[in-house]
């Protein structure tokens, strides 16, 4: 009997499907962690914000309410309405959430922790990102809602108009690292981080992932004052936990990617690469949730407009670029990419900065031209017209 245990475990075959258990659990017990601290995490920055303490009763700090709200997730009735399509109502949660846990499987959590080290670790990801469409528009059609249906739709068409970008963003990372192994790419910053050399892909990337996860400012299908909970809205209970968790867990997806393709993943002096894989992706989170509590939501027209009139645009250019200069400086391209890359990005900003103050001024011109004649002049107020009730804002 030992003899057979031994000749089992030492088929390749076998250790490797011992090894993918291993770092699925190791995933799954990171997931479950990691989300309980941001949900604690994001009430206490919201708070610090909005100048409150945030949670403070339960526990010291408040650190214990995370848990206490899991526990009373678990007790909740689960109610599914009376016209819904059952079978594909209990399947949307789990086809929102077994898409985020294999996701797990190709991060490099260390040089050794990783569950499989593959030649498309970066496709991998992003293919199954594409999967979560299709679970929301499920959960919005079986619910019998038109609030659900119509936060499905809006994700739908949310996240696959970024996807594109997103995809695009990605692609002078390729071009710099000649492989779409994301250990590879992790070994290739060894001298130099590709923050540094790609900042206009980074900002691409982050902006497209924060659309993608539908946070703020891109928090459309789940917007509390027109849909009550989006495509949620008829779920409770643990099927509700299961997007809750989904959604967070596409956070720590794309925070982890963004850790492994501009901050060098698990490299790092002194502590073992594991901290300082986990500390990156971290710092990434923090910045979602100072996002969320720093900028207001925009409209879903501008949404749109900013995927494919801005961005689409932008990583092309970007692409065309990298490439040239890739072609036109075969040995030490990096200096000039990286000079061409930081101009992108200021000439990004700058340009997306006067276009919003070029809105706002004509926002100001079409209230002053409405305003009814008559009303006070009351520089930089807010005045209203006796009896018409329409508002001006007076400069």
């Amino acid at each position: 009997m030992t003899e057979f245990v031994q000749q089992v475990l030492s088929d390749p075959t076998v250790q490797r499907v011992l090894w993918l258990i291993v770092t699925l659990l190791w995933s799954l017990l990171f997931l479950l962690t990691s989300v309980l601290i941001l949900i604690w995490g994001e009430r206490k920055v919201l708070g610090f914000v909005q100048d409150r303490y945030g949670p403070h009763h339960t526990g010291k700090w408040g650190l214990l309410q995370s848990p206490v709200d899991a526990l009373k997730m678990m007790t909740k009735e689960d109610v599914v309405p009376l016209l819904a399509d059952r079978v594909v109502f209990w399947l949307a949660p789990i086809a929102f959430f077994a898409p985020v846990l294999a996701a797990f499987v190709v991060l490099p959590f260390s040089d050794v922790l990783v569950g499989a080290d593959l030649n498309i670790g970066l496709i991998y990801p992003l293919a199954l990102g594409s999967i979560g469409v299709v679970a929301i528009i499920a959960a919005g059609w079986c619910s019998n809602s038109k609030y659900s249906l119509l936060g499905a739709f809006r994700s739908a068409a949310q996240m696959i108009s970024y996807e594109i970008p997103m995809v695009l963003s990605l692609v002078p990372v390729l071009l710099l690292s000649n492989s779409l192994s994301l250990q590879s790419i992790i070994r290739q910053q060894e001298g130099i981080w590709f923050i540094l050399v790609l900042p206009f892909a980074f900002l691409t990337f982050f902006i497209c992932g924060l659309a993608e996860t539908n946070r703020a400012p891109f928090d459309f299908p789940e917007t509390e004052s027109e849909l009550v909970a989006g495509f949620m809205t008829e779920y409770s209970g643990m099927r509700w936990a299961m997007f809750y968790l989904g959604e967070y867990g596409n956070m720590i997806v794309v925070s982890a990617l963004a850790a492994t393709l501009f901050l060098g993943g698990w490299q790092g002096p002194l502590l073992p690469g594991i901290v300082w894989f986990i500390g990156k992706v971290y710092v990434f989170l923090f910045i979602f949730l100072w996002v969320r509590a720093t900028l207001p939501r925009v409209r879903v027209d501008q949404l749109m407009d900013f995927a494919w009139k801005w961005l689409i645009p932008a990583t092309l250019l970007n692409i065309a670029v990298v490439a040239t200069l890739a072609l036109v400086f075969p040995s030490g391209y990096l200096i000039p990419i990286g000079i061409a890359n930081w101009l992108l990005s200021g000439g990004f900003v700058w340009s997306l900065t006067r276009y919003m103050q070029g809105r706002v001024e004509k926002s100001k011109r079409l209230a002053a031209a409405w305003a009814p004649m008559g009303t006070a002049e009351v520089p930089g107020k807010i005045v209203v017209a006796a009896g018409e009730g329409v508002l001006a804002r007076r400069s």
